[in-house]
């Protein structure tokens, strides 16, 4: 059985990234995974950042965004999953040629609505992510929809090995209640 046939890329928006420059970055970063799941594997997902034709490792800059982010997807099931347990994973980053959309403005000018950025709208986020991947950026980075920091999203395909690595994984599993009472704090 063959794919559909796939949506010729936006001229525009593949040169509008082009123009950004080839970022290195060195960073600490945070991660979120379920027991068992190697918190370096990517996937494919239809996500923000995504369109589910290559391969993603979501990260955050800071550990409350990325346990935001987490927390935001579980709470769209009818009831919040409470068996799976999830870990908190510290990583080092070093990429080479990442795109640095820093900031709302700088995505609003990519034509991200962002009045609707925290919506899940990917409409024109995923794009973006595929022209990225496309022109062989290794990642991006990005502001996060749930909290006020970055997320680094890198395209595993482009990072190789030594370029990421866990520093420090917690070896208690997440009290999401805890966090949520610390959050509203």
């Amino acid at each position: 059985m063959s794919e559909p046939p796939r949506e010729a890329r936006d001229l525009q928006l593949l040169d509008a990234v082009d123009a950004f420059s080839r970022e290195a970055i060195d960073a600490t970063a945070w991660r979120v995974v379920g027991e068992g799941r190697d918190p370096l594997s990517g996937r494919p997902s239809l996500s923000r950042w995504c369109n589910g034709t290559f391969d993603v490792l979501y990260t955050s800059l800071e550990r409350d965004g990325a346990l935001a982010e987490i927390h935001t997807l579980l709470s769209l099931q009818p009831v919040f999953p409470s068996r799976m347990r999830w870990f908190m994973h510290e990583v080092r980053v070093s990429s080479v040629r990442t795109v640095q959309l820093a900031d709302l403005p700088t995505l609003a000018r990519l034509g991200v609505d962002t009045d609707r950025y925290s919506h899940r709208d990917y409409s024109r986020t995923q794009p973006i992510a595929d022209a990225a991947f496309f022109l062989g950026f290794d990642g991006l980075l990005a502001p996060s929809a749930r909290w006020r920091c970055s997320s680094l999203v890198l395209f595993t395909d482009r990072v190789a090995p030594r370029q990421i690595e866990v520093v420090k994984s917690e070896p208690q599993p997440i009290v999401w209640e805890e966090w949520r009472k610390r959050r509203r704090r």
